[in-house]
């Protein structure tokens, strides 16, 4: 039996202002510093070695991996990959989410966050919120970095990453994934084998991780919230 353990990082700074954010490179407030100390707590009381660990490329997601890691002891290096990085949210990054139901109407950004294959307008490339104007994607092709993606496209990116650098891996090691709402709902959808329309209403909460047991064949076994009171439905346990 191998483990996964999936975490959404911490609350970040656009987080707690209710903000749009995407592939800005927003970091952690102390809220989601305080979430990720308690992820690690509750990782640590499991007693489990984690063999490989794993990031997106923001800054949010490797500040929550290096938090665990200290609770936990455990110092040795993790890949980070923009593949796993959250949803590109287009000409939408940085605003207010409650201001743009006011201009937009609860509806539409209902669908632009929740629907399958929506995306919203293209983020112009002169905004300093676009990715070739961060500096922490520089090395990444250009040819690669988005405009704006739905929620099918996300999908697809994170699991080709998942397929060809981590599934065979969790084989025989304990993986934890240090990622986002959106890159861990395509994770999970492709994992449970849920639909189009499951995959709708699948919450993640920050700082909460999500344990999952594999059996032989990689079939998942059981999968629970480390921190039940924080918890949301998995739809399929």
């Amino acid at each position: 039996m191998s483990y996964i353990i999936l975490i959404r990082h911490g609350q970040s700074v656009w987080n707690l202002e209710n903000r749009f954010t995407g592939w800005v490179d927003v970091d952690l407030n102390e809220n989601g510093r305080n979430q990720a100390r308690k992820a690690g707590e509750l990782i640590k009381k499991k007693k489990i070695k984690i063999d490989l660990y794993f990031s997106s490329l923001q800054i949010r997601a490797k500040n929550t991996l290096r938090i665990i890691q200290n609770k936990l002891n455990d110092h040795k290096n993790f890949k980070s990959a923009w593949q796993l990085n959250e949803r590109h949210y287009g000409s939408l990054t940085g605003l207010n989410k409650d201001e743009m139901k006011k201009i937009l109407g609860e509806e539409k950004v209902y669908q632009f966050r929740r629907s399958w294959d929506l995306r919203p307008d293209p983020l112009d490339k002169n905004s300093v919120y676009h990715p070739v104007n961060i500096e922490n994607y520089k090395d990444v092709p250009v040819n690669n970095i988005p405009d704006t993606e739905s929620l099918k496209d996300t999908y697809e990116r994170v699991i080709n990453y998942y397929k060809n650098e981590i599934e065979e891996l969790t084989k025989k090691n304990n993986i934890l994934i240090s990622a986002h709402g959106n890159s861990l709902r395509s994770l999970c959808k492709y994992l449970f084998k849920l639909n189009n329309n499951e995959i709708t209403k699948l919450e993640i909460p920050t700082g909460n991780p999500l344990f999952l047991e594999l059996e032989e064949g990689n079939k998942i076994s059981n999968c629970h919230y480390l921190d039940p009171q924080r918890a949301k439905d998995l739809l399929i346990y």
